[in-house]
């Protein structure tokens, strides 16, 4: 069978969750880069990635990888790469998107020009014909340069990953999907312990949480750009990944996740969010303040994505309520508490992390503080 090699774009600074997701679904990981992941499946593989990875922003199909520093090395390695096996002579392509870094060759509309240059000079002779229709599918190409080394594919996914389907309705700041599921799966926690998010907004991590503890599959809801690729990818490839996802699925779980907000109306699109991803059975959503965040259980888990000034709340409001964030905390001092956050002065009034990490939220870098509690004693 025939063999592919995938680029998996992902947050900066959440690579190793990725390869952990990739390596589980049983694919060889061929090169780590500063958020994005290379790694080696079957057609197979192209379905089950888009279905089942979390963290992933888009699955790429890489089609070649070469060296250029002047235009005329970038058309000439562009036409030398097979585009006859995987663009139909109907097919519609183009360059949707291309960026570089620290290349020779800078300018993306004109890198987007010449590409699709190439590759039309390429299938004329492949196809024998002076003009295409452009009238089949669609086979959007992403160009990547570093240092001078370009890296061409085809977009499989389409939308985007973290539009899982199920966000048709936002709050003001709402967190990325597989920023969330990422975030979570940095944490110890699984579906037997106590999760509660005391800004929960549009409920992005309890519903990622949910699907977590549920075995959701984060595709099964959606498309992709590749499913219509029936030149090369069959329809049943995604049918069997589709399948496994359901065979997988475990909506009888029960479990203990809690959404607070003050605000109701955001309260409402969390439910309704959660409703049509099918886990609002799982969470509990409840309007309260988080002065007012307390659990009789002990070894919970808190994980949250609270405001911080260049969005939802004014700056000189942050101190009162990273003040009531740390009160909240120290009555959950069997917990375990994370929070994202880009405000400065966190540790000043919540006290010092276990752990920070570096994560981006968008184009915001921001800090993901970890404050973790004792282990719970073993079950006899």
């Amino acid at each position: 069978m025939k063999k592919y090699e995938l680029i998996a774009p992902c947050h900066f600074g959440l690579e190793a969750v990725l390869k952990r997701e990739i390596q589980d679904l049983g694919y060889e990981i061929k090169q780590v880069e500063d958020g994005r992941i290379t790694f080696v499946t079957d057609e197979l593989g192209i379905a089950r990635s888009n279905i089942f990875l979390r963290t992933a922003e888009r699955i790429l199909l890489k089609i070649g990888s070469f060296r250029a520093t002047t235009f005329e090395e970038l058309f000439e390695q562009t036409k030398k790469l097979p585009w006859e096996e995987y663009i139909p002579e109907n097919g519609k392509f183009w360059v949707k998107k291309a960026s570089t870094a620290k290349s020779k060759l800078y300018s993306a509309p004109d890198i987007q020009s010449l590409v699709k240059k190439a590759i039309v000079d390429r299938l004329k002779g492949i196809y024998n014909v002076s003009w295409f229709q452009e009238d089949g599918n669609e086979y959007p190409i992403r160009v990547f340069s570093l240092k001078d080394q370009i890296t061409i594919s085809l977009d499989t996914s389409g939308t985007p990953l973290h539009k899982r389907g199920y966000r048709k309705l936002t709050s003001e700041a709402p967190i990325r999907e597989t920023l969330a599921a990422a975030l979570i799966m940095l944490t110890p926690w699984n579906k037997d312990r106590i999760l509660v998010d005391p800004f929960c907004g549009s409920g992005t991590f309890l519903i990622e949480a949910a699907m977590l503890g549920a075995n959701i599959a984060p595709g099964m809801n959606r498309s992709f750009q590749a499913e219509n690729w029936t030149n090369f990818l069959p329809k049943k490839t995604w049918y069997d990944a589709i399948d496994e996802a359901s065979e997988k699925m475990n909506l009888d779980v029960e479990m203990d996740l809690q959404g607070y907000d003050i605000d109701g109306k955001v309260l409402k699109i969390a439910r309704e969010n959660a409703a049509d991803a099918e886990v609002d059975h799982l969470i509990h959503f409840q309007q309260r303040e988080v002065k007012d965040l307390s659990h009789p259980k002990p070894y919970g888990f808190v994980i949250t994505n609270p405001p911080y000034g260049e969005r939802l709340e004014e700056v000189e409001d942050l101190p009162v309520l990273y003040t009531q964030i740390r009160e909240s905390f120290k009555k959950l001092d069997t917990w375990s508490k994370y929070m994202i956050t880009s405000y400065e002065d966190t540790e000043k009034y919540v006290g010092k992390a276990t752990k920070k990490r570096k994560v981006y939220n968008g184009m915001i870098r921001a800090e993901y503080y970890q404050y973790i509690g004792p282990r719970p004693p073993r079950r006899k």
